[in-house]
């Protein structure tokens, strides 16, 4: 007896509780239409430099600032390693998380980037592309 009180009263309890600490907020996003031109591209810089010591990457907005990034973390070292690759990012995107990496083979060059939907990988590779699409692939990230 003393058993299924104690059982019933913790299930209570921890329902209550439950109840209790639950933040309840109202989800509200902002819909954000962005028209995709050239205009709305930006560029970003992933970079990276291996030494002696170890490897460092990130990413920035600038091609100067990714070789001042690769100065500071090599300094006194010995360089290995270095890599600058450049991406096209629509400009809404450049602070999102980035979802989408889309990348495409043309027969007058190669692009690759980032986009927050599958949507807007294809229109950037149709924006991007001149000439003819030889290969194209678009990889979607895990959340």
């Amino acid at each position: 007896m003393k058993r299924s009180i104690l059982i019933i009263s913790t299930v209570v309890l921890s329902f209550l509780n439950l109840n209790a600490t639950t933040l309840k907020t109202k989800a509200t996003k902002a819909i954000v239409k962005t028209e995709i031109t050239e205009n709305n591209i930006t560029t970003e810089y992933e970079w990276s430099v291996k030494t002696l010591t170890g490897k460092s990457s990130g990413t920035s907005s600038s091609l100067e600032e990714a070789k001042e990034m690769i100065r500071l973390f090599s300094r006194n070292e010995v360089v290995l390693e270095k890599k600058i690759i450049s991406y096209h990012v629509l400009k809404s995107d450049a602070s999102d998380s980035r979802t989408y990496y889309w990348e495409v083979d043309s027969t007058n060059g190669k692009a690759k980037g980032y986009s927050s939907s599958e949507r807007d990988a294809r229109a950037m590779i149709a924006l991007v592309t001149k000439g003819e699409v030889i290969t194209y692939k678009i990889i979607t990230s895990k959340k």
